[in-house]
């Protein structure tokens, strides 16, 4: 007869010396249920694994074919839908449910809750990967999975908010909000593919990109990247005034409104010029306002502390993004050069989102795995190699540089697989064991 593991249990203290060292370290599929993050996190990590290998092959294949992949659904749809709505909610499941119910002040959602829908998600983007190759049946069924995991984690979140009785609620129905526009943008790209629109479905996904994702980043940041650097450096002075998030939130809704405009043909008509060039100049004016903004977010100071320099850097980046696409309308509408566009769009989700993604899911991770919150020698090696990669991304669309010998979409590719799956390795391996200071969670 075997022994029960150990599972140390919430008391006074801090377990003892005899409890730490009789506790189960083996890794277990049931404790991924022992708190939301473990669930989301772990499930976020599976599909951002498996969609980086499998746009890395891809573009081994364009470059080489060697493969000699079939493609029954567009590739480029594929890779912009995951990379927009895959792994991302799955990752925001475990903040929602693990710091949102302290946001509200109301009792948190029992893991059990969440099981269904974070594995409909999930089980729906591997279908839609798969789907990509073997039939659009496959595809659209997945994404009807994904949507379905979707609409019920949203759901889950509202009746939060609507049990909440806390004064401060913005940054709550911000998120609840933007999770409704990722509903409808996932359920507007299976209709738009289901009727072999693949236009507006390009315009559904940008308008999950900003209208959810980028709000739902903006909003986190604008709460928690200012509390983190006080907390860490006092001599910072969180600083957070609300018309900077309404700002972000409306520069996001401005992409949007682009996406559709674009997809009405509004750049190629007779006032097309005017609006790129307007266009153009708010990103340039949004763009400056948030360098600025990671300027005064303590940016350099952050740079003594590397998980928080790697928080600042990915806030860096959004301005960055937004600067690069305003030149790019600017080159669009006075020149006539459609360049830098695919530039812009990268420094966001790679540079920023990304780099964002990497810095709290870690700071997360660590923090309720029992270990120190600090970014060490590996977390810190992984995060330069997705700027690496970030940066490979963005010269590949560069006119000049993407036509050299050097294969920069390859090699970008393949530095984002090997980085994401060296950091979902390691993270996922916490996930599945008990914490190590022996506390619950």
């Amino acid at each position: 007869m075997t022994s029960r593991p150990v599972i140390p249990v919430r008391g006074a203290g801090k377990p003892s010396a005899q409890a730490l060292a009789q506790m189960d370290k083996r890794w277990r599929a049931r404790y991924l249920m022992l708190a939301p993050h473990r669930l989301g996190f772990f499930l976020a990590m599976v599909v951002l694994v498996a969609s980086g290998l499998w746009w890395a092959l891809v573009q081994l294949d364009r470059s080489t074919a060697w493969l000699g992949l079939h493609h029954a659904v567009s590739s480029t749809l594929v890779h912009s839908a995951v990379m927009a709505f895959g792994f991302i909610p799955l990752f925001f499941s475990g903040f929602l449910f693990t710091a949102g119910p302290k946001w509200l002040g109301v009792e948190p959602l029992p893991v059990q809750d969440l099981r269904v829908p974070l594995l409909t998600q999930a089980a729906g983007w591997l279908l839609w990967l798969a789907g990509a190759h073997l039939h659009p049946g496959v595809a659209w069924a997945g994404l009807a999975l994904a949507c379905a995991g979707l609409v019920w984690m949203t759901v889950q979140f509202w009746v939060r908010i609507r049990l909440s009785q806390a004064q401060d609620q913005l940054h709550a129905r911000a998120i609840g909000t933007a999770c409704v526009v990722g509903c409808a943008s996932v359920a507007g790209l299976w209709l738009s593919l289901v009727l072999d629109a693949h236009a507006a479905a390009r315009a559904w996904v940008f308008t999950g990109l900003w209208g959810f994702v980028v709000v739902v980043y903006v909003t986190v940041a604008h709460r928690m990247i200012p509390f983190f650097t006080s907390s860490a450096m006092p001599m910072v002075q969180a600083w957070r005034p609300f018309w900077v998030l309404w700002l972000m939130l409306a520069a996001a809704a401005l992409q949007v409104l682009a996406a559709w405009l674009e997809l009405a043909g509004v750049p190629s008509s007779a006032a097309g010029t005017t609006w790129l060039l307007v266009h153009g100049t708010l990103q340039l004016v949004v763009g400056t306002v948030l360098v600025w903004l990671a300027w005064v977010w303590g940016l350099v100071q952050s740079l003594k502390n590397k998980l928080l320099a790697m928080l600042h850097i990915g806030f860096l980046w959004l301005g960055v993004a937004y600067l690069l696409g305003g030149l790019s309308q600017w080159l669009a509408g006075t020149l006539g050069m459609g360049v830098l566009g695919l530039g812009a769009l990268h420094a966001l989700t790679m540079g920023c989102l990304a780099s964002l993604m990497l810095a709290m899911v870690t700071r997360v991770s660590c923090g309720h795995s029992g270990r120190a919150l600090v970014a060490d020698r590996i977390v810190w090696t992984l995060f330069w190699c997705l700027q690496a990669a970030a940066v490979l991304r963005i010269a590949a669309s560069v006119p000049g540089i993407a036509g050299l010998p050097l294969p920069l979409l390859p090699l970008a590719a393949g530095l984002w697989a090997a980085t994401m799956g060296a950091w979902g390795l390691r993270l996922g391996r916490w996930y599945g064991r008990l914490r190590a200071d022996g506390r619950p969670g």
